[in-house]
């Protein structure tokens, strides 16, 4: 299904869906005139960006530390239970030593795993706050950058059972903060040491290392630089990769027999970091434990190269996937002026021409294409993250779990297959069904897309046969999928 794009965007619509996550009815109404403001009103308010204590989903949210912990336990539990079964398939094994499980009763729902429990409470409460902000510009801004610095459930159960932990902890603080600290939050972070394999890099000089004859992962160290900060063709060296992943041996997190620290928690193994001084892109870093990567961070995200990536990445999400040169430089220029801080970032997006003026050509995203839809619907429409998860799932968007450390795919064309509208448009149908108050179709298209519906839009939810064929007709439409 081909969707056009428009030459000319409605303000509201760019506000609503360039920046946000789509209106809500009665939303345009609040805009009186002034996208621009309504969304720095949203970077204004203070934590924005949190998941708040009076969100009826944040009681069954876990810190990462507990939830890693609950994970390992359960791991652990699981292992025991699979030796166990071995025992008892070996011939001869004595009745005494070898209990048979109790079966499950009939009817009686098996309880599922720790880390689904974890993984599901997390998503609820992402839904819940995508749907309850008003534009949306700053939960579209926590998606970028969760989606920059990613993590993906499929490496283990530590990283499905803290994966929306790592969000709310090195994500959500800093996403109108400063750039360094966000990278040093998540850097740091229990699950992004887990998913980059941190945990095995051990320096080939350092106590451990020599004991265990183990050497480097240089996994992180690579992702950081190509990934996080730099960028590809930045100009660092295989010699720096190399150089990087021993600053960063030691930086780990600690397992479930409590050796190093609490189970769970970063921690830094000084028997395990390289010693003596290193050089990166050619400046030296005296030895100084900890502090010797966290210095070499600091310093990259600086880095020209770094402004000049991630004003890139900012301009392909939210203006197009070539953006104008020009655009690319003055974001750059603020992120290097105003060290790397993510508000100013912010209000500089807002502020560029570009934004208002380009045509709405990009697709949005299944997660920001379900929020539009749950925000659409009206209140209720998300209480079980279950449908809305199987629903990324067939759009081949599953949360947090990306095919690879550089994330989904954010150009123009990563969603429009046919397949993929196919499945947007079943679950368009499948949302419109479950809607039980549907008020009048033509009535909703005012009310979510306003003057930039086309002619051809209005003919086609005027002449539905019934409101729910309405609806569905209004949540497929270009004006609707464009971003």
């Amino acid at each position: 299904m081909a969707i056009p794009a428009f030459n000319s965007p409605d303000p509201a619509l760019v506000a609503f869906n360039r920046f946000g996550l789509g209106a809500r009815p009665g939303d345009r109404d609040s805009i009186a005139g002034d996208p621009r403001g309504y969304l720095k009103a949203e970077l204004r308010q203070a934590d924005i960006a949190m998941i708040s204590p009076d969100d009826p989903a944040y009681a069954n949210l876990q810190g990462s530390t507990p939830a890693i912990q609950a994970s390992m336990a359960a791991n652990f539990q699981r292992k025991l239970e699979r030796e166990r079964m071995a025992a008892v398939a070996q011939p001869g094994a004595a009745s005494a030593q070898a209990v048979p499980a109790q079966p499950v009763p009939a009817g009686k729902p098996t309880v599922p795993p720790v880390e689904v429990v974890l993984f599901r409470a997390e998503a609820q409460a992402r839904f819940d706050k995508a749907v309850r902000v008003k534009a949306g510009f700053v939960e579209r801004l926590v998606c970028f950058w969760s989606n920059h610095f990613c993590v993906s459930v499929a490496k283990d159960t530590v990283v499905r059972a803290s994966a929306g932990a790592f969000e709310r902890e090195a994500i959500r603080p800093f996403v109108l903060g400063r750039f360094a600290d966000m990278l040093l939050a998540v850097e740091h972070h229990p699950a992004m040491l887990f998913y980059l394999d941190n945990q095995q890099s051990i320096g080939p000089e350092s106590r451990a290392g020599k004991n265990r004859k183990r050497g480097l992962n240089e996994n992180l160290a690579r992702e950081i630089l190509e990934l996080h900060t730099l960028g590809v063709g930045s100009g660092y060296t295989q010699a720096d990769v190399t150089s990087f992943a021993r600053i960063l041996t030691g930086w780990t997190m600690a397992g479930r027999d409590g050796r190093l620290g609490e189970p769970g928690n970063f921690v830094f193994n000084a028997n395990a970091h390289e010693p003596g001084d290193a050089v990166l892109l050619g400046k030296t870093y005296p030895a100084c434990g900890m502090g010797q990567a966290e210095a070499a961070l600091n310093d990259i995200a600086r880095h020209p190269a770094t402004a000049l990536h991630i004003a890139t990445k900012l301009a392909r999400h939210f203006i197009a996937d070539t953006a104008p040169a020009a655009t690319v430089a003055r974001l750059a220029k603020v992120f290097a002026k105003t060290d790397g801080n993510l508000r100013a970032l912010a209000v500089a997006l807002i502020d560029m021409p570009e934004a208002w003026s380009t045509p709405l050509m990009k697709i949005r995203s299944p997660f920001d294409y379900i929020a539009a839809i749950r925000r659409a619907a009206g209140p209720g429409s998300a209480n079980d993250p279950g449908q809305s998860l199987g629903w990324l799932n067939a759009l081949g968007e599953p949360l947090w779990q990306p095919p690879g450390p550089n994330g989904f795919s954010d150009g123009a064309d990563g969603w429009t297959s046919a397949e993929g509208m196919k499945i947007r448009l079943d679950i368009a149908w499948q949302a419109a069904r479950q809607v039980k108050d549907i008020g009048n179709p033509n009535d909703m298209l005012e009310a979510l897309i306003g003057p930039a519906a086309s002619p051809e839009t209005r003919q086609a939810i005027a002449h539905a046969e019934s409101k729910q064929q309405g609806l569905a007709l209004l949540l497929m439409a270009p004006e609707f999928q464009r971003r």
